[in-house]
């Protein structure tokens, strides 16, 4: 039987997801991403389809309770996110890394996470390209991904942030 924490023990909501969103980012950076049998880069690429199914169930269920309750915590989303952008980088890295050729300029991790959020932000800068068809079909899912489950949560994510610093506005503007 699990304890209760007191209240004034527990982290606060901004805390831990911040602890989620760093213990991502370090298992971005130590994923193993080497050579192996077949067998082992079928089991890759699945689990990266599943955990990108299993980020976008997660974030159409955050963004669906945003829109249903205004109060609700934003952290999920912004987990989401993260999660999202990470595991396109880590996709990324990992084609980079198997298939020479198919990107040009990326070549370590830190190329990877840049060039996600750059195709994240639709900003491209051009100094990291898609070359091989592999790398494009990937980014063309990456990006149908981004707008729908990603580029939409953060539109959802500035509304509740930019709505939440109105309200205290609005409420001494009334009773004024």
């Amino acid at each position: 039987m699990r304890k209760a924490v007191p209240r004034g023990r527990r982290l606060p909501p901004w805390a831990r997801y911040a602890i989620v969103c760093l213990a991502l980012a370090v298992a971005y950076a130590a994923v193993p991403v080497r050579e192996g049998p077949d067998a082992a880069v079928l089991l890759r690429w699945t689990l990266t389809i599943a955990m990108l199914a299993a980020i976008a169930i997660a974030i159409r269920w955050q963004a669906l309770r945003q829109l249903r309750e205004p109060d609700a915590p934003v952290g999920g989303l912004v987990v989401g996110i993260v999660a999202g952008l990470l595991v396109f980088a880590l996709t990324d890295f990992v084609i980079a890394a198997h298939r020479p050729g198919e990107f040009s300029g990326l070549e370590t991790r830190v190329d990877a996470l840049y060039f996600a959020m750059t195709t994240l932000v639709t900003v491209g800068y051009g100094d990291i390209t898609a070359q091989g068809q592999t790398a494009r079909a990937v980014l063309t899912v990456q990006m149908a991904f981004n707008v729908v489950a990603l580029a939409g949560s953060a539109s959802l994510l500035a509304r509740r942030f930019a709505d939440r610093a109105a309200r205290p506005r609005r409420t001494a503007r009334r009773s004024d």
